[in-house]
């Protein structure tokens, strides 16, 4: 008996399924676990919760530790964002436009931080900062997060600017526009949305940012992952998976602002 395509596709599939379900449930489920231990009425973490409670989000936003080390990772996080688009734009144009020698090991440098085991990056940071005397403080913290989130926001940006058909700034310019004018009236506006992806990476990267904030804080400054961590060392209070929530719920937040964005602009995104 012959066996069609079709009938010797379908085991195939099913076997696709499968493992991919199974990855996804090896992935998602400690997140799952989290989520629910944030709400189990135990003082201890313990799965499965013996009750259902909100009193641990009732500590967690109550205490001025935690909302402190909360609204640093967003004021971090945020001046990341806006540094790492300031100096990716530019820097994505140069790369794509500019031809100059030295141009593919600039690109490489600039995506060093990709490669490159993130605890070396926090320990010549560390010492930079530490002789400089700056650690502890929102310089340190902005200006180490910017190093490991820049990379994203370039190659983001690049993308977006090897999409972009340039012939169309250029009748701008025939028209009558300045090639300044052409660039923030035709390709600005064009790019948007590779410039708010290249953000929204800029943000996830420094608001789950843990080794760069452990070497830069400070007992005045710390954010958020910073907290936890010395939390965690201390007490396995269920208030950690709160926080732990809120740290997950925002970052799938941005995820779905970044697919949203890609859905409306597939091909600029």
């Amino acid at each position: 008996m012959l066996l069609t395509p079709n009938a010797m596709g379908r085991p195939l599939r099913f076997g696709l399924y499968a493992t991919t379900g199974v990855i996804a449930a090896f992935l998602l489920l400690p997140i799952l676990f989290i989520v629910l231990l944030s709400f189990g009425s135990s003082q201890w973490l313990v799965f499965p919760p013996p009750g259902w409670t909100l009193k641990w989000y009732g500590q967690f936003f109550s205490n001025p530790e935690w909302m402190d080390a909360a609204l640093a990772s967003l004021k971090v996080a945020v001046l990341t964002t806006v540094c790492a688009v300031a100096l990716g734009l530019p820097t994505a144009f140069a790369l794509v436009r500019g031809r100059f020698p030295g141009r593919e090991m600039l690109y490489g440098l600039f995506t060093l931080p990709m490669i490159v085991p993130l605890v070396i990056i926090a320990v010549a940071v560390y010492a930079l900062f530490l002789k400089l005397g700056y650690t502890g403080t929102l310089f340190a913290f902005v200006v180490s997060h910017v190093i490991v989130a820049l990379p994203f926001t370039i190659i983001s940006i690049i993308n977006s600017l090897k999409l972009f058909d340039q012939s169309i700034e250029d009748a701008a310019v025939i028209c009558g526009a300045s090639r300044l004018q052409a660039i923030f009236k035709v390709t600005f506006p064009a790019i948007r949305p590779g410039m708010i992806a290249g953000g929204l990476f800029a943000f996830l990267v420094s608001w789950d940012e843990v080794v760069l904030s452990v070497m830069m804080a400070s007992p005045n400054l710390q954010t958020l992952p910073v907290k936890m961590w010395t939390t965690l060392r201390q007490d396995l209070t269920p208030v950690i998976a709160v926080a732990s929530t809120l740290l997950i719920g925002l970052s799938l937040l941005v995820m779905l602002i970044a697919a949203a964005l890609r859905r409306r602009n597939p091909v600029s995104a």
